[in-house]
């Protein structure tokens, strides 16, 4: 009798170890798959009207680790740059990963965040040309600010893309 409770007493320590480390793992992943979820303020439709032309992306949620935006500048009925971007999480990093029609050769580029927050994400690659630091900073749910910034020809350099959003 005493083994069968020795064997019974065991069984039940093992299974709590095995669950709690199980829970452990998930709630793990869990936190890991909370990364991308601070940019859904990203989502949806955004402006830029400016004299020189509309600037607007496009962003949406494809899966729980990451999201696929495009952007585009039309000046008068023609557009004049775009690109497409994909914001990955993989494991807990999560990258910036635009590819620009006619620049880099048609590769895509890799930024890796380093600074999130509930209203801020920053995407540095300092070996890149131009930009070398990309950001965004949600002003209100329907308002944000977008920044590229680096050196470009050997000076400090920064543009600002204020955005409405619009759906």
């Amino acid at each position: 009798m005493k083994k069968i409770n020795f064997i019974i007493i065991l069984f039940a320590a093992t299974n709590l170890i095995v669950s709690c480390q199980s829970s452990s793992n998930q709630n793990s992943e869990k936190n890991n798959s909370k990364i991308i979820e601070k940019a859904n303020w990203l989502i949806g439709v955004w402006e830029n009207k400016s004299p020189e032309g509309i600037a607007t992306e496009i962003w949406v949620k494809q899966n729980d680790t990451a999201y696929y935006g495009t952007s585009y500048f039309v000046i008068g009925k023609d557009t004049v740059s775009s690109e497409t971007i994909s914001l990955t999480q993989v494991g807990k990093d999560l990258f910036y990963i635009p590819t620009v029609k006619n620049q880099n050769n048609g590769k895509a580029v890799k930024f890796t965040l380093t600074t999130l927050s509930d209203n801020q994400l920053v995407f540095e690659n300092p070996k890149h040309d131009f930009p070398q630091k990309i950001s965004y900073k949600k002003i209100s749910n329907d308002s944000l600010v977008a920044e590229i910034s680096g050196i470009l020809n050997g000076k400090q350099n920064s543009q600002l893309f204020p955005m409405k959003k619009m759906k």
